[in-house]
């Protein structure tokens, strides 16, 4: 048992200075756990240059990070190109002549007595009009029977039937003429202003000719593609290119299918960027400055220039070649670092083309985390003031 002296107390007493400094210090450490609190939730627009730098070198995920120079602009200068294949290319015009199943004809038949087979009294000449070939690519002519007309020409259909009606009719005049050849069709669908089915004729044997023949495009001729469907292959080429070079105009073929539409290529943008939004590509090729100029630029309070990253999914082939490595298997995820405060970051930038489906991301300057965390601390202080007043 403690034996305390009525003349001094078991304990002092705090004076007001003390309980001044004890508050001052309670406040700084609620301001400090305010000021961590709001560094760790601080906003912003993603990872910065140094997150993604570091996540490269500890291999977290399977993404690689690599610094853009000469030898990755031309590892990556690889563009998935439109083109037709040596099928389409190599492929021969359809004879305008040749007689197909579906194809309507038109047969006169002039005989030299005045009551034939097939004139009436008086007349010399009988008019056959609209005999479409059949499925199986025969004809029904009087006298003369079930004729196989696909595969011949219109002269060779002549002699045919010319030859059958010769037994029962003296000396038989015949003519053939092809009124429509539906039998030889292409469906042209998509952006054009005319869609529809559309037989091959002499005028429209080519995929230029068919086009036309539907009206032509709808949309602006830069960003129209044009794709052909034949026998379960498939060619696509830019309307310019075809236009440009009279290769890629080919020659079409019955059963095809002409698709014309708005290219979809794009890139997206996202961080310090004047814009975040997803930027078609157009027809033309881009480069990395042009890409960052078609959203406006680098955002001159936000964006850090060392911190361009450009991310896609590569092909194995290019990924290999990037890296120098053959183990990689399949499409590699790739972020691309371009710093433009080098000295040839600029150029660098110029030379690396963007791709379909890239995103091109900029980070954010160390100092705007910064000046967020200042301005949390302020914000912190002001109100820990404003509570002390209100306390006191």
């Amino acid at each position: 048992m403690t034996t305390v002296s009525p003349d001094r107390p078991a304990f002092a007493a705090p004076s007001a200075g003390a309980r001044a400094t004890a508050g001052r210090a309670a406040r700084v450490g609620a301001l400090l756990g305010l000021t961590l609190l709001a560094a760790c939730g601080l906003p912003r627009s993603g990872p910065n240059r140094n997150e993604i730098l570091r996540g490269g070198e500890a291999g977290v995920g399977n993404a690689h990070v690599v610094m853009v120079n000469d030898h990755v602009t031309r590892a990556t200068a690889y563009s998935p190109s439109y083109g037709f294949s040596n099928a389409f290319l190599s492929a021969g015009q359809v004879g305008a002549d040749e007689i197909r199943p579906g194809d309507v004809l038109g047969l006169t038949v002039w005989e030299n007595v005045d009551d034939g087979l097939l004139a009436s009294l008086g007349q010399s000449n009988t008019p056959l009009q609209e005999l479409q070939v059949d499925s199986a690519g025969y004809i029904f002519v009087p006298y003369a029977g079930r004729i196989r007309a696909a595969g011949n020409s219109p002269d060779a259909l002549r002699e045919i039937i010319t030859d059958r009606l010769g037994s029962q009719t003296p000396d038989p005049q015949v003519t053939v003429t092809r009124v429509a050849g539906d039998g030889a069709t292409v469906s042209v669908m998509g952006r054009v202003n005319g869609q529809g089915v559309f037989p091959i004729e002499r005028p429209t044997r080519t995929l230029s000719a068919m086009l036309a023949r539907a009206g032509g495009v709808s949309i602006d001729p830069e960003v129209a593609v044009v794709t052909v469907k034949r026998d379960g292959n498939t060619g696509r080429i830019w309307l310019k290119d075809l236009y440009e070079s009279s290769s890629n105009d080919i020659a079409l073929r019955p059963g095809d299918v002409v698709l014309v539409e708005e290219d979809q290529r794009s890139f997206t943008a996202l961080g310090a960027l004047g814009g975040q939004t997803k930027v078609p590509l157009g027809s033309e090729e881009i480069d990395a400055i042009e890409a960052i100029a078609l959203v406006g630029g680098l955002q001159t309070q936000l964006a850090d220039p060392t911190g361009v990253f450009i991310l896609r999914d590569e092909p194995q082939s290019v990924a290999r070649a990037v890296m120098g490595r053959n183990d990689l298997y399949g499409d590699q995820r790739m972020a691309y670092v371009l710093d433009l405060t080098q000295p040839n970051g600029l150029f660098m930038a110029r030379d690396f083309m963007i791709r379909d489906e890239d995103t091109v991301y900029v980070t954010e300057a160390p100092y705007v985390q910064w000046q967020k965390t200042l301005g949390a601390i302020t914000g912190s202080a002001a109100t820990a003031r404003t509570l002390e007043t209100l306390g006191n």
